[in-house]
């Protein structure tokens, strides 16, 4: 599980790091190809000038990520999706601690992996929008090392706040999807409290 976080988040920020040119205001309006361009500028500025701060300084580290990055991502319906059928049954404050800890351990992971960011380019796919309320939004990795690119696609949906990913799929892998098998199947032998709890801990809480 964690080799699949730590590629997941990897990849996810390779997606968000490509190059840009100038700054710009995102909009509730913004439509999702542009959201994942436009943040890219923000988020390199601050690796180039805080690298050295944020390697001794995780909490500063995190922070950066979860002004930058964390807006854009619909973590309730993630989670939500994520326990499935669990969801349905969890109390009310189970389903918020998992909502909580399952942001933070995406942010986390997110926030590490950004230290490891290695030059990668990124190629945009044409932008589609098969529905009114939902738009996906496809990138390719292009390796550096002679390896197969890798493709990366963001499932968005409107809220009235502005569009929010709810999903990432890589290489054909659903984030949600990966997430449900894999704690399910911790559910199924301990609960759900033990799962949180295992979450909390990984977190630091």
């Amino acid at each position: 599980m964690r080799g699949f976080e730590r590629y997941t988040v990897l990849v996810m920020l390779i997606g968000l790091l490509a190059p840009l040119t100038a700054w710009a205001v995102i909009a509730p309006t913004t439509p999702p190809n542009v959201i994942v361009r436009e943040k890219t500028r923000q988020i390199l500025h601050s690796i180039e000038h805080k690298r050295a701060l944020y390697e001794h300084n995780h909490k500063a580290l995190y922070g950066m990520v979860d002004r930058q990055v964390v807006p854009y991502f619909d973590f309730p319906r993630m989670a939500r999706w994520v326990l499935a059928r669990y969801w349905r049954t969890a109390k009310p404050a189970e389903r918020k601690a998992f909502t909580t800890q399952f942001r933070d351990l995406l942010v986390r992971t997110y926030a590490t992996a950004l230290l490891s960011y290695s030059g990668q380019r990124i190629d945009y796919l044409p932008y589609r929008q098969p529905r009114r309320r939902h738009a996906l939004v496809r990138t390719l990795i292009l390796q550096n090392n002679g390896a197969a690119n890798i493709p990366i696609d963001y499932m968005f949906v409107h809220k009235t706040v502005g569009w929010k990913v709810y999903d990432v799929t890589i290489d054909g892998v659903s984030l949600v999807t990966n997430y449900r098998t894999v704690y399910a199947s911790k559910i199924r032998r301990s609960g759900l409290p033990a799962l949180i709890a295992s979450m909390k801990r990984a977190n630091g809480r």
